[in-house]
């Protein structure tokens, strides 16, 4: 049984939330471009830099040791949060850093690099790698960089018009000859949860490696993702209540032992002549330099709160906040919804998260924007790093609401009420 969110106590854990602007009380509809942080989280990186501040894997010394330790706490923490083995995370930057590391990864087997089991990435011309038509450009131009550096073919998958993947086409467009299919969890523009099983066996059917995008889901969906059965994962810290700068890739154990390194330098290594280098096996394999210690802990401290709240209590709270917004931005005059499978055609009703992205007509999505941050309304506008998306619906920008596990149905009635009186406001209502 679902266990009923506390919204009210919820929010008192988060100290920004209490501020003003414009003189109101803040709404803030923006987590996903990055959440507010919990107090347990900025505590737990104040109190790692304040009493245990070393360098990790590099000391004999006591606080080296204690630094180490709590460092790979946190990937274990985090890693269990995804439902993975410590060994199976690797730290990174973001999920940037992460698809990144990946496609380089890619390129360096392809030019021969690694062991003997890296082989069976490389690619040749005539090879494809796949992505779907509502990428994040962070999943998309590192896939064309790879295309442009190997020879292969970079194919997609469209969607549909209600904004649902057409699963149809991706049968036809994944082939024997697709490497790499790289797809999203959650659409950061659509908010559509997209089918990864019938993504997963499609890639499995033509021998393709999966990496999913999990930015938009790891903060509000229980997130397994062995059981998801993808190949490889990334998600970022500061989308699911933690710091800036640290993320995570997730891979399956045999991936990751056969991809070769990407970045190379200090400790990630065992033993370096000054002809040739031996590399240490995952996740250190990937984890060259200097790593966000700080920031690691933080984002543990985050996985722990939410893990404290309740994934499923979280992601029953969001799904009425996200039903109520979307069936009062439909009952609005000249608004028009980016994928909205309620209004559009076939796929009827489709699991979602509080997202919605919009289009004010005859207002500009900057202009609408700048009106609702006058009245204390924090939201996304522009093309959300996803053009071809907002091309495929026929716009240059929109204004995104998302909300999270601290914000109320008051605050969605707030925006609701705002929203409604853009049009009229710049003078284009009917």
């Amino acid at each position: 049984m679902t266990s009923t969110l506390d919204a009210a106590a919820v929010r008192a854990d988060f100290p920004l939330l209490d501020e003003t602007i414009h003189g109101q009380r803040l709404v803030y509809l923006d987590s996903a471009a990055t959440s507010q942080k919990p107090r347990a989280v900025i505590d737990a990186e104040v109190d790692f830099l304040t009493r245990a501040n070393a360098a990790v894997h590099r000391g004999a010394h006591t606080l080296a040791a204690e630094a180490t330790e709590l460092f790979e706490d946190a990937r274990a923490a985090v890693a269990g949060f995804v439902g993975a083995q410590p060994e199976q995370l690797v730290w990174t930057s973001g999920a940037t850093a992460g698809i990144n590391l990946v496609a380089y990864a890619i390129g360096n087997a392809t030019a021969g690099r690694g062991a003997p089991a890296s082989a069976r990435f490389a690619l040749a011309p005539g090879d494809e790698l796949v992505i779907t038509e509502s990428e994040h450009h962070a999943n998309l131009i590192p896939w064309q960089e790879l295309a442009a550096r190997t020879g292969a073919a970079l194919k997609h998958i469209p969607v549909r018009d209600d904004g649902t993947i057409d699963t149809d086409a991706a049968a036809s467009v994944i082939s024997d000859r697709t490497s790499v299919v790289a797809f999203p969890h959650v659409s950061n523009v659509l908010g559509i949860v997209n089918p990864v099983a019938e993504f997963v066996a499609l890639a499995r059917s033509a021998g393709a490696v999966t990496v999913l995008d999990a930015c938009q889901s790891a903060p509000h969906l229980p997130l397994d993702l062995p059981a998801l059965g993808v190949d490889l994962a990334v998600f970022s810290g500061h989308k699911m209540l933690g710091p800036y700068g640290v993320g995570a890739l997730y891979g399956r154990s045999d991936v990751l032992e056969a991809l070769p390194p990407f970045l190379t330098g200090g400790s990630m290594i065992t033993t370096v002549t000054l002809d040739e280098a031996k590399y240490l096996p995952p996740p250190q394999r990937f984890e060259a330099g200097t790593q966000p210690v700080s920031q690691a802990i933080g984002l543990a401290a985050a996985v722990r709160y939410l893990d404290s709240v309740g994934m499923d209590a979280v992601h029953a709270h969001e799904t009425a906040l996200g039903e109520r917004m979307g069936e009062g931005l439909r009952s609005i005059p000249g608004i028009r919804l980016l994928g909205d499978p309620a209004s559009g055609s076939g796929a009827g009703h489709v699991e979602r998260v509080a997202l919605w992205a919009f289009e004010v007509e005859g207002v500009h999505a900057h202009d609408a924007g700048q009106f609702l941050d006058s009245r204390g309304i924090a939201v996304r506008v522009g093309h959300h790093c996803a053009q071809p998306l907002h091309r495929r619906f026929g716009v240059t920008a929109t204004v995104r609401a998302s909300a999270a596990l601290y914000n109320t149905a008051d605050e969605v009635d707030a925006f609701l009420d705002a929203v409604s009186g853009i049009r009229s406001f710049f003078g284009v209502a009917s």
